[in-house]
């Protein structure tokens, strides 16, 4: 199921039994996890994209919106394009030792990836 269109987990869509709809209660809320216990890897990536490269950004855990954020404030910074969808950040073109130090000093853990 896309996580923009969220849905009940049991796949109902609709029902004329309002039983039904009362007894779903809405999930926690996503919640990101403190930049020092985020465990992002950052590497170079070619494959399915007619040889450009990207680097890519994995391993976030927490809401779109703080992904999204993060992955705009680094395409500001590398002054370029990309995406954030999935849990991973991808800039288009080679800024992987850039993005490593300013993951590094805004807090950030790094795995080797």
């Amino acid at each position: 199921m896309s996580k923009k269109h969220k849905g009940r987990p049991d796949g109902l869509v609709y029902s004329t039994n309002q039983e039904h709809y009362n007894d779903y209660e809405d999930g926690p809320a996503d919640v990101t996890l403190d930049k020092s216990k985020q465990r992002l890897k950052v590497k170079l990536d070619t494959k399915q994209r007619a040889g450009k490269i990207v680097t890519l950004i994995e391993g976030f855990e927490g809401t779109t919106e703080d992904l999204e954020a993060l992955g705009k404030l680094l395409k500001t910074k590398c002054g370029t394009g990309g995406s954030a969808k999935d849990g991973q950040i991808i800039i288009q073109g080679d800024y992987k030792e850039k993005i490593i130090v300013w993951l590094k000093d805004w807090g950030y853990f790094l795995t080797k990836g």
